[in-house]
């Protein structure tokens, strides 16, 4: 990523004190690039931001068909959730009507991101479970998919049937052949390919007929964007912000995407140095400048430029995005 380009700035007082690189792509229905900062052709790790691509075989195979799913099923299928009860209940209850409980998962086990579900947690004296691991919709639909498949049940594996669907998949969608992958934070194979590929991909997920596996996919995470993310956090709250007009979604260490169906266009977006804050303020203003996302949303200045507050809760300074991006 030699290439990356100054893409969100850290101002104390008149100091700039930090800065972050990244690179982004914005591609059309065709799938070239409109805008780039950065190397287009840099490869990429997707992380989260690739679970529109996994989910793709549970439709096209039908079996999210044959297990009657909804939309609610497919957001959280996307989904990077919270642990929120409306996360963990949903989950348990598409996990039963598999005949299937939590220890068929294979995502491990964290603590909720959010702050009121965790607490709810130590103050019961319970642990938390697979259910409240983000990728547990993801898994579910990864199970929902090896029982019409009849597979196995190690479905992370990267030779089970599963994941070769998603390699297919993937490499469709990128228009390229992935020169390999990493193991995610849920075990799950993440596919890696060039940030245009990325890019192309939430493009033909922008495009696609409106009865295609793409589009209701997609559709299903604009209905829920709480089901997506949580409450408090960026996907949810920059969805909100647009009306459920564009689906947008984060994945581990700095990277992001966004699918705006309304211009065909697809995002693609990696901060150099994985780094949350600067990914979540570079993609706000990146959706400002495509003219999804009104700049004076509270939504979009929560992310975009941020006050930075000390403990006595002064003012310190901000955070925005470089010239380069506004």
């Amino acid at each position: 990523m030699s290439q990356a380009v100054p893409m969100v700035e850290i101002w104390r007082g008149p100091f700039l004190e930090s800065l972050h690189l990244g690179q982004a792509v914005i591609c059309d229905d065709s799938g070239q690039i409109v805008q780039a900062w950065g190397d287009p052709d840099a490869v990429v790790l997707p992380r989260s931001s690739s679970k529109m691509l996994q989910a793709l075989p549970l439709v096209r195979s039908g079996a999210a068909y044959a297990a009657s799913l909804g939309t609610e099923h497919l957001a959280l299928a996307c989904a990077s959730h919270a642990g929120q009860t409306r996360h963990t209940e949903r989950v348990t209850a598409w996990l039963h009507t598999l005949g299937l409980t939590e220890s068929d998962l294979r995502c491990g086990t964290h603590m909720p991101y959010d702050d009121e579900a965790r607490d709810d947690l130590i103050r019961s004296g319970q642990q938390p479970c697979q259910c409240h691991n983000n990728c547990s919709g993801k898994h579910t639909g990864f199970l929902t998919l090896t029982r019409h498949l009849k597979a196995g049940p190690e479905y992370v594996e990267p030779d089970h049937p599963v994941q070769k669907a998603c390699l297919e998949a993937f490499e469709e969608a990128t228009g390229e052949t992935s020169p390999g992958f990493g193991i995610d934070g849920c075990s799950a194979p993440n596919f890696a390919a060039s940030l245009h590929g990325i890019a192309r991909a939430m493009a033909r997920f922008a495009a696609a007929p409106s009865d295609s596996p793409e589009a209701r996919i997609h559709r299903s995470m604009r209905l829920h964007p709480d089901l997506v993310s949580g409450t408090g956090r960026a996907c949810t709250d920059l969805m909100q912000a647009m009306n459920g007009r564009v689906v947008i979604k984060t994945g581990a260490e700095g990277f992001f995407v966004a699918i705006l169906p309304d211009q065909k266009r697809g995002v693609a977006l990696k901060i150099q140095d994985g780094t949350t804050r600067a990914s979540e303020s570079a993609m706000a203003a990146i959706l400002v400048k495509l003219g999804a996302l009104d700049p004076k949303h509270p939504a979009a200045l929560k992310y975009m430029s941020p006050h930075i507050t000390n403990r006595a809760g002064l003012i310190t300074g901000n955070l925005r995005p470089s010239a380069a991006l506004s």
